[in-house]
């Protein structure tokens, strides 16, 4: 195969969770520039419908959607559909996440770490068992998990100081395990051809605001390139692993952080 064509993802049908998000815009654009059918899917059907609205505008081919991942029937109904409509699911990103409810340990209630593990844990899981059932029938399929340098490093606390900013315990908790799932998943399906594999990125910001000065220089610091991803630093590594290029590639997570876990 030609090795560009091992990028290209036409006929693919592809689903991404917090489709319309900070970074699930920049991965439902790649996987559709690459040629795939991407759903864009989160609880707001609305606004996933006007950004893929604004894909299809450009040529590309999406299509919004809704689903609540807190819901088991609402994630069993959906993926269900998608099968229906399409025939199939070839790529699953699972890049949802609910921030509701995270604190540091002190703050943590009982009440917020439920909401947000309904999501982020259970929610997870949820989408991926559904999936799976029908990757397993075609022999095929790639997960794509993503996770956070909190997924690999604990916090470095440093960079919030002279902000009120912090990072909530739940957010490492929720990080660190979607990565040991990619592992578990990528080594018990690898035998029916389904690839799972994990993108840990660093800071994205679409705009940078005066009053968090503080912490962007912080930031900056300590990232040997020297500053945050930027739209198009994501969409590289997600085509690749949707992609026949990785096709050798399972149980991995790729670092997408400018060095920030280097030191």
């Amino acid at each position: 195969m030609n090795t560009l064509d091992m990028f290209r993802l036409d006929q693919k049908i592809a689903i991404v969770t917090g489709g319309y998000g900070l970074y699930g815009k920049n991965i439902s654009r790649a996987l559709a520039e690459a040629g795939a059918t991407v759903i864009i899917a989160s609880r707001n059907k609305d606004k996933c419908q006007v950004y893929a609205d604004t894909l299809v505008s450009e040529g590309y081919k999406a299509i919004g959607a809704s689903v609540d991942l807190s819901d088991e029937s609402s994630v069993d109904a959906f993926i269900d559909g998608v099968v229906k409509d399409h025939g199939r699911i070839d790529i699953l990103v699972n890049n949802a996440v609910l921030r509701e409810g995270m604190a540091d340990l002190e703050q943590c209630t009982v009440e917020g770490w439920e909401k947000a593990q309904k999501v982020n844990s259970t929610g997870l899981m949820l989408i991926t068992k559904r999936t799976i059932m029908y990757m397993k029938e075609q022999k095929d399929g790639s997960i794509i998990n993503i996770s956070s340098i909190q997924g690999v490093r604990g916090p470095r606390f440093v960079v919030y100081e002279g902000t009120d900013m912090s990072s909530g315990l739940n957010y490492t908790y929720d990080k660190w395990g979607m990565i040991g799932l990619t592992k578990w998943v990528a080594n018990k399906y690898g035998k029916y051809n389904i690839r799972c594999n994990s993108i840990s990125p660093g800071g994205y910001i679409a705009q940078e605001k005066p009053e968090f000065e503080s912490f962007y220089g912080n930031y900056k610091k300590l990232t040997p390139l020297g500053r945050f991803a930027d739209d198009d630093d994501i969409k590289g590594p997600v085509v690749f692993l949707a992609s026949q290029a990785s096709k050798y590639i399972t149980g991995d997570n790729i670092m997408l952080d400018g060095g920030w876990t280097s030191w």
